[in-house]
Parts: C-alpha cells; structure tokens; sequence
C-alpha cells in the first residue's frame, strides 16, 4: 500500500530540501543574511535620497516666497508690522534645512544621530515662543482663559527651551570628552 503525503509532510521535506541546498552550497545562510541586509540599506538610501530632494525643493521654494514677501514689505515700508511673519519664515526654512542635514546625516552614517534632531526642536520652540509672543498683545481682548493658556504655553515652551539647549550642551560635553577617553 502507498502512503499519502499530507501537507504538513511535503512543507517539511521541501524545508529540508532548501536548508540541505544552503547548506550544502557556498552561498550560506550568512551570505544570505548579508544580501538582505544590502538590499535593506540600498532601499534606506533612495529613501533618504527621496526625502532630501523633497526638503531641498521645500527649502528652495520657501526661500522665494520669503524674498517675494520681504520685498513686498520693504517696497510697502511695513517691515515695523511685519517683522514677526518675516523672522517666522526665516526660522520656518531654517527648520526644514535643520530636517535637510539630519537626513543627511542618517543617509551619511545609516543610523540617527540625537544632536540634530534637537536642534530641529530648539528651532521650532522658538517659532512656537516668537508666534505666541506676537499674538499675546491681541489676548486680554480675547478673555481670561486664552490669556492663562497662552501664558501657560510661554511657561512649558521656555522649560522646553531650558531642557534642549541643556541637552545640547551635554551631548557638545560628551563629544568632546569621548577622544580623550579613547586616547588612554
């Protein structure tokens, strides 16, 4: 009598076939290992190659309209009035070319590094801290309560500010006491 084969039997011996094949041939289970890991960091590349062209064209487009809307101001002489929005989109592009070198960074080293990041945060809390600042002479009219939660958000925003130029400094510190450190 002939014995049937059930699924589960013909999974196992064609697994044994193709453990038996890798292992029988140079190109090993490492080897294979290594080529996924390159196909991996291949795809990473074009990632970050992809978003560094999307920041570098949001960057450049920013710019021009920066340039468009200061030239509008200097020609309407209402720099006085406008000086918030302008300083506003000179912080926004800087941000964008801060998120511009940290993908730079990552594509560079393939891994992420915390300074950038930071700095990217420090920039977009004194965007927050400039808007805010701008809008507080509007708040007593607008009542109590937004006026408290604008003074709130003031607090936490400079607390903010205190902890991610600490971090810097400490991360600055670190750096610069590593190669000593290897040095001995």
């Amino acid at each position: 009598m002939l014995a049937t084969r059930t699924g589960a039997d013909r999974r196992r011996s064609s697994c044994a076939w193709l453990v038996g094949v890798v292992k029988d041939t140079p190109f090993s289970l490492n080897r294979w290992r290594e080529v996924v890991a390159l196909g991996f960091a291949a795809v990473e590349d074009i990632v970050y190659l992809g978003l560094g062209l999307l920041l570098a064209v949001t960057a450049g487009a920013l710019l021009f309209v920066a340039f468009k809307n200061f030239a509008t101001v200097l020609v309407q002489r209402s720099l006085t009035g406008q000086a918030v929005a302008v300083l506003d989109q000179i912080l926004l592009i800087l941000l964008v070319i801060e998120l511009l070198y940290t993908v730079q960074v990552s594509f560079r080293e393939h891994g992420l590094l915390a300074e950038p990041f930071l700095v990217v945060a420090l920039i977009a809390v004194i965007r927050r801290v400039l808007i805010l600042t701008a809008e507080v002479p509007k708040l007593p009219e607008a009542g109590e309560a937004p006026f408290r939660h604008a003074l709130l958000e003031l607090g936490l925003l400079t607390v903010m500010i205190v902890v991610l130029v600490g971090s810097l400094i400490a991360m600055q510190k670190q750096a610069k006491d590593q190669p000593r450190k290897h040095e001995l």
